[in-house]
C-alpha cells in the first residue's frame, strides 16, 4: 500500500485508526495485527485522569452508533507511564489525541507530551470550554484560534487539529485553525445527536445529547472533508463512517 508523509513523518500506509473505540491498540491487538496499520490516534486524553460519564454510554441507531463516554482516560501521565511503550513497540505512527476544559489544561498536556515518543499531537477541540459556559472550543472560530495558537506556541511535535462537524462554519474553522498554526487537520468528529426512550419518556443519555458516528455520517463527513480541502493547503486526514476500503478510497 502507498506510503504517505505528513509533516516529514512517514506512514507505511494511509490507514489510521481514529481516536475512540480503538483505545490505545491493546484492545484490538489480539484480534488484528495492529502493526499493519499506518498509525493510531489514541483514545482522547486529558491532563488529569477521568472516570467518564455515568449511565448508558452506548446506543445503537440505524446505520450508526451514539456514544457518551465522557472522555474516560488515564490522563496524559498515565498514558505515558502505562500505554505508550506498548504502542511504540508496534512500529506505528502515534497521534496523541488531547482534549481539555481550559486552554491552560491543553497547554500543560502538550508540554507533557513534548518529551515523549509520540509523532503527532492531535488537538481535540470538540471539548467544552468550562470558562465560556460549556460551549465546545471547536464551535466558534475565535475560541478555536485561541486554543490552537496557545498550544502551537509550546508544541515540539507536529500538531493536527481535529475539527468538530458542529462548527458554525467548517470552512472558516479550517482556515482559522491553519492560520493559528495547525500543521494539519483531521475531520470529522462525531455529530451532536439525540435519542429518546419512548417508554420512559426521556432521553436515553444522562447528558441528553451524545456523539453520532457510523455509516450514517459518511456522506456528510465526506462533503465536509471536500470543502475543507478546497480551503487549506495543509494536510487533511478524512474521518467519519468508514467501514470498507471503498469508503476509504472515496475520502
Amino acid at each position: 500500500m502507498t506510503k504517505v508523509s505528513i509533516c516529514g513523518v512517514e506512514f507505511k500506509n494511509p490507514v489510521i485508526a481514529a481516536s475512540g473505540t480503538f483505545g490505545f491498540g491493546r484492545e484490538f491487538d489480539e484480534y488484528f495485527p495492529i502493526e499493519r496499520l499506518g498509525g493510531i490516534s489514541t483514545k482522547g486524553l486529558t491532563l488529569e485522569k477521568r472516570e467518564g460519564n455515568k449511565g448508558i454510554r452506548i446506543y445503537e441507531t440505524p446505520a450508526g452508533l451514539m456514544n457518551s463516554i465522557g472522555l474516560q482516560n488515564p490522563g496524559v501521565q498515565g498514558f505515558i507511564d502505562d500505554e505508550l511503550d506498548f504502542m511504540e513497540d508496534k512500529d506505528l505512527v502515534i497521534l496523541a489525541n488531547l482534549g481539555g476544559g481550559t486552554i491552560e489544561e491543553y497547554v500543560e498536556g502538550v508540554k507533557l507530551l513534548n518529551g515523549t515518543g509520540i509523532d503527532f499531537i492531535e488537538l481535540n477541540i470538540s471539548c467544552p470550554n468550562v470558562k465560556t459556559g460549556g460551549m465546545a472550543f471547536g464551535i466558534k472560530c475565535e475560541s478555536a484560534y485561541e486554543v490552537v495558537k496557545a498550544c502551537k506556541e509550546v508544541a515540539e511535535k507536529p500538531m493536527i487539529v481535529k475539527l468538530s462537524p458542529n462548527a458554525e462554519n467548517i470552512r472558516e474553522m479550517a482556515v482559522t485553525c491553519a492560520e493559528a498554526g495547525a500543521d494539519g487537520l483531521s475531520l470529522v468528529n462525531t455529530f451532536n445527536a439525540l435519542a429518546i426512550d419512548v417508554y420512559k419518556r426521556k432521553p436515553i443519555f444522562n447528558n441528553i445529547t451524545a456523539g453520532l458516528s457510523g455509516p450514517a455520517i459518511k456522506p456528510i463527513a465526506l462533503r465536509m472533508v471536500y470543502e475543507v480541502c478546497k480551503e487549506v493547503d495543509i494536510p487533511v486526514i478524512g474521518i467519519g463512517g468508514i467501514t470498507s476500503g471503498i469508503d476509504a478510497l472515496e475520502f
